[in-house]
């Protein structure tokens, strides 16, 4: 790590899902406080709303543009808060939900500035999930969650347990292999289905969520079956979530050893 004697620092804090409500005294203090202000969020009305909070408040939304690789994006994204922090500036980045969960911009931006010599760090938000478990009634305690992205699922082999809830993140542009795309088409979500298919039944019932983004709205929790996928309206910021399909099984030989475990500690020695 290289050292400086630079003021320069990075936080990157979350607005949480809703307009207003889910905003922390601690984020809503470092946004306040900074020097600049850099967003990228998901409604115009929050965008004017956080203007509202500073007056230097720069978009990052601007660096995105349909054809353009998102990878390519997101590091003129990183450089643009970067110049910032060098020129020894308090910078706050803001972004919608935790800005820890999904966002590769802010961990990338402040290992950099780290590596670099600033202070940085990131402060906890209300995620897409926590609103998710809140709004569909879901204890992940009970029996579980499984979260994938939904095309790594498609292009790694992974391991679905059709016992625990399976949520499903950006469905939306699932199998886009060019990261240059807002979206795919039901053929895309086509092959996602057929690969769900392998441990799901085609009637099962899944779960299409959006978390509600201004105070007058609802969360989109529209239901349909697994085989209706491909079909329905699915956007960047829906989420599938596939309940369990199968009851737990009792895993008897472990269950053998705990109790040998317990009667051992039952019995004085």
């Amino acid at each position: 790590m290289q050292t400086t004697s630079s003021t320069g620092s990075l936080v990157c804090v979350g607005l949480g899902m809703t307009l207003g409500s889910h905003l922390g005294p601690l984020a809503r203090s470092h946004i306040e406080q900074a020097d600049v202000v850099f967003f990228a969020l998901s409604d115009g009305i929050v965008e004017l709303w956080l203007r509202r909070m500073h007056a230097d408040v720069r978009s990052l939304q601007t660096f995105y543009q349909e054809g353009s690789s998102r990878m390519n994006t997101y590091w003129q994204m990183v450089e643009a808060m970067l110049v910032e922090v060098r020129a020894g500036k308090r910078v706050c980045g803001v972004f919608y939900g935790h800005p820890g969960v999904f966002a590769w911009v802010p961990h990338k931006a402040i290992e950099l500035a780290r590596d670099e010599g600033y202070r940085a760090h990131m402060e906890p938000g209300v995620s897409a999930e926590d609103c998710l478990y809140a709004d569909l009634g879901i204890d992940p305690g009970a029996y579980g969650c499984q979260h994938y992205e939904a095309s790594q699922l498609l292009f790694y082999r992974r391991r679905i347990d059709p016992t625990a809830y399976l949520i499903l993140w950006q469905v939306g542009v699932v199998g886009d292999q060019s990261m240059a795309r807002f979206s795919t088409n039901a053929a895309y979500r086509q092959v996602l289905v057929d690969v769900l298919a392998r441990d799901y039944p085609l009637t099962h019932e899944v779960i299409i969520y959006r978390a509600a983004t201004l105070p007058i709205d609802r969360p989109r929790m529209e239901r349909a079956t697994l085989g209706a996928l491909p079909r329905a309206a699915i956007g960047m910021a829906e989420t599938v979530v596939i309940p369990p399909a199968r009851p737990m099984q009792a895993n008897p030989e472990i269950l053998a050893r705990l109790d040998a475990l317990d009667r051992a500690v039952a019995t004085p020695s």
